[in-house]
């Protein structure tokens, strides 16, 4: 079997030093002869905390509340999930208040298990409140309670630390009263982890706004031994040692597998045939948004009772969905990572995997929903031929840029007041999540800095460490070949994963597939492979016109704001596929994705010409085109021309040709932000004079524009726009795929 450990603890010089190991209970028990009193008050609370009078510690509960309470150490808790981490820090809080501590700070991206976490704080005894996005118009209330002494812990979301009014009106009176400091999902802080969060970086500033000896507990159920001591070295900002307590990771009651099924008509099939025989009710992971919807459509359709689960579905949604799974009302949530860290169900039946995730660590976090409180949960995964390049996208989506950093830098200092992001959006070409992702970087760093109105630059020389995001894109790297490593090992499957993890515990189960031998079928029946042929061979996504022109564009020299008038906008479009589909996405995205440099300009095959003749017979459009024009393509032009020619040509209408590119045509690419993808096309397109007698002759009739590949939407928009005002009544967009 591969030994995975080395590949994601990659020699350097500035690796931490290791954090120290907990004090064991016999140390303490000789420092404080009265913990035998505190080992009974503590467990009373754990048995109201349960409700159960029979509950006793799990090991190094006990351990690390006596190190929190009586020693006040800074402790770092690595242990799976469900093991209990909530009852040490709830159990530790109710402790220190009756020994005079002010309340707890809990700071955790877990906004969903808030009120949930609320509530089982309040069987303890414990009086808990949020503060988060959506109660803001509670913040007074809640300030009040913390200055009257009725409150013993206040959650908060990392984000939350930078929030103006949070960072200025509480954030200070916190840090001096503050009891017991919580970091939930530690491994957030580390770049080295699998979910690094760079508000999490805000928290090296509040530890060292901390009184001397305020304990401090940090938890986590996935970090290797690098991202332990990354963890645990800003945690002991200013020379405070940090105790680490690691518990076996392994969990007895996952049986691992892996499905040789790459095509995705057979995954899906297998899915859809053996669904029910998988035990209790569970997860359907994908990677992408539409891999989760389109499955969970193919689902429903073969009669199973599933909902889909990602970063669209909006906030009530998902808590109705998130209940449908706690009640066993659903067989699955198909989901994205979307579902991840604390979602709590202990009797999830299984977990599959439509497609891997990129590393090891991640696929633990992941799996770890399942059999908390069950005797055994299957897990299975089907990775698929489209993984490595959803891994690269994502591997460099959270890498700042220097040349970007530079500019938005720039501006602030040029600017002399606050900037909002979308006003930064024309600085730098960086799409919106990006930016906001680079503005964290820069404050994390105290380059910048959120106020009321935007952001200001502080002044304070910035650079990027190009060295350390190399060896973190080198770490990313490994961790996809550990992937790889795993699908592939001979060896026992939570070992590999255990191993991954650093866990000295690490050994064979005695049950993976490896260990035991296959207990899931390999068969696809015929009828489920026709129904996820069918659903993949499915065509036609909707195309939302832009109706509003970015701001600021001024800034950009293109003359354009405010709301783009109805009688120069587009119609709502169609295009074949998403480039994320499981089904003609992958086609498409072996025709459209082709290097730039090959020269490879495709004809059309017939099934991409049948294809696209069944989107436009499903359009329900409210008149019927009477003309076909075309976008010109720098990459694609004689794909695009044939199948244009190709619909003039089956639906008899007049067949324009394409719009004339001027200099040189739209510049820029799928990729960055709305304000430079508009001023990338910006005036480059016109309408030929021989076009503009044939718009004429239309009368009424719309025209078909035909693209390849829409993004950001912009050129369709831009062109659309030309043969609006050079008389088209209406514009239908049309292109092969659509990002997202």
């Amino acid at each position: 079997m591969v030994d995975a450990r080395h590949l994601y603890d990659p020699p350097c010089e500035d690796q931490p030093p290791r954090p120290e190991p907990l004090d064991t209970g016999a140390e303490l028990q000789d420092a404080h002869p009265e913990a035998g009193d505190a080992h009974a008050e503590a467990l009373d609370v754990l048995r109201q905390l349960v409700g159960s009078r029979d509950a006793a510690f799990r090991d190094g509960q006990w351990d690390a509340i006596r190190s929190l309470v009586e020693l006040r150490h800074r402790v770092l808790v690595v242990q799976r999930t469900g093991w209990g981490k909530s009852a040490v820090y709830f159990v530790a809080t109710r402790l220190l208040r009756r020994r005079g501590a002010g309340p707890t700070l809990i700071v955790s991206p877990l906004l969903a298990l808030m009120r949930d976490q609320v509530a089982a704080a309040g069987r303890a005894g414990v009086r808990a409140v949020t503060m988060n996005s959506a109660n803001a118009v509670e913040w007074d209330d809640v300030a009040a309670a913390l200055a009257a002494d009725t409150v013993d812990v206040l959650l908060v979301s990392p984000e939350r630390l930078n929030n103006p009014r949070f960072a200025a009106e509480h954030l200070p009176g916190l840090a001096r009263r503050c009891g017991l400091l919580v970091v939930d999902e530690a491994h957030c802080i580390s770049d080295w982890g699998h979910d690094f969060r760079p508000d999490y970086r805000r928290i090296r500033d509040l530890l060292a706004a901390l009184p001397d000896r305020t304990p401090v507990l940090a938890t986590t159920a996935t970090a290797n031994a690098r991202v332990v001591a990354d963890v645990a070295d800003q945690l002991g900002a200013g020379d405070h040692p940090v105790h680490a307590q690691r518990g076996p990771l392994a969990r007895h009651s996952l049986r691992l597998g892996v499905l040789p099924l790459t095509a995705g008509v057979d995954r899906l099939g297998w899915l859809a045939a053996h669904l029910d025989d998988l035990p209790g009710s569970g997860i359907v992971y994908t990677l992408t948004v539409a891999a989760a919807e389109d499955t969970a459509t193919l689902l429903a359709e073969a009669g199973h009772k599933v909902l889909p689960y990602t970063g669209r579905t909006d906030g009530e949604e998902r808590a109705e969905a998130e209940t449908a799974l706690r009640d066993n009302t659903v067989k699955a949530l198909v989901a994205t990572s979307a579902l991840g860290m604390g979602f709590d169900k202990p009797d999830l039946g299984f977990v599959v995997h439509l497609g891997a995730p990129s590393s090891p660590v991640a696929y633990y976090q992941q799996v770890g929903r399942a059999g908390r409180a069950t005797e055994r949960a299957d897990v299975l995964l089907l990775p698929g031929e489209e993984d490595r390049s959803i891994w690269e996208y994502f591997a460099t989506s959270s890498m700042p840029r220097a040349d970007q950093a530079t500019a938005v830098l720039a501006a602030l200092g040029e600017a002399g007041r606050p900037l909002s992001t979308a006003a930064l959006e024309t600085v730098a070409d960086v799409r919106r999540t990006r930016l906001e992702l680079l503005l964290k970087v820069l404050d994390v760093d105290g380059a910048v800095r959120r106020v009321s109105g935007g952001w200001v630059a502080t002044g304070r020389p910035w650079h990027l460490d190009e060295e350390r995001y190399a060896r973190v894109a080198a770490t990313r790297r490994a961790e996809q070949q550990a992937m790889l490593s795993y699908l592939r090992t001979e060896g026992c499957r939570m070992r590999f994963l255990a191993e991954a993890l650093d866990d000295p515990d690490a050994a064979d189960c005695g049950r993976c597939d490896r260990c035991a031998g296959l207990w899931f079928p390999l068969d696809v029946p015929d009828g489920a492979r026709r129904l996820a042929g069918g659903r993949l061979a499915r065509v036609g996504v909707p195309l939302p016109p832009r109706a509003q022109w970015p701001t600021g564009m001024d800034r950009l020299g293109v003359p354009l704001h405010g709301r783009i008038p109805g009688e120069e906008r587009t119609a709502e479009g169609r295009a074949l596929a998403r480039l994320t589909d499981l089904g003609w996405g992958q086609r498409l995205r072996g025709i459209l994705d082709l290097p730039v440099d090959s020269g490879a300009d495709p004809e059309p095959d017939p099934a991409l010409l049948a294809a696209c003749v069944e989107v436009l017979r499903d359009w329900n459009w409210e008149r019927r085109p009477g003309a076909v024009a075309a976008v010109p393509s720098r990459r694609h032009d004689r794909l695009i021309g044939s199948v244009a020619a190709h619909l003039a040509r089956l639906g008899r209408l007049t067949w324009l040709g394409f719009l004339d590119p001027v200099d040189g045509g739209p510049r820029g690419g799928p990729g960055g932000n709305s304000a430079f993808r508009l001023a990338g096309v910006h005036d480059r397109l016109a309408v030929p004079d021989r076009m503009r007698q044939e718009l004429a002759d239309l009368g009424d009739a719309p025209v078909l524009l035909v693209d390849d590949l829409a993004d950001s939407r912009w050129t369709l928009t831009v062109a659309g726009r030309a043969l609006r005002r050079a008389g088209a009544a209406e514009v239908l967009p049309f292109v092969l795929a659509v990002t997202g």
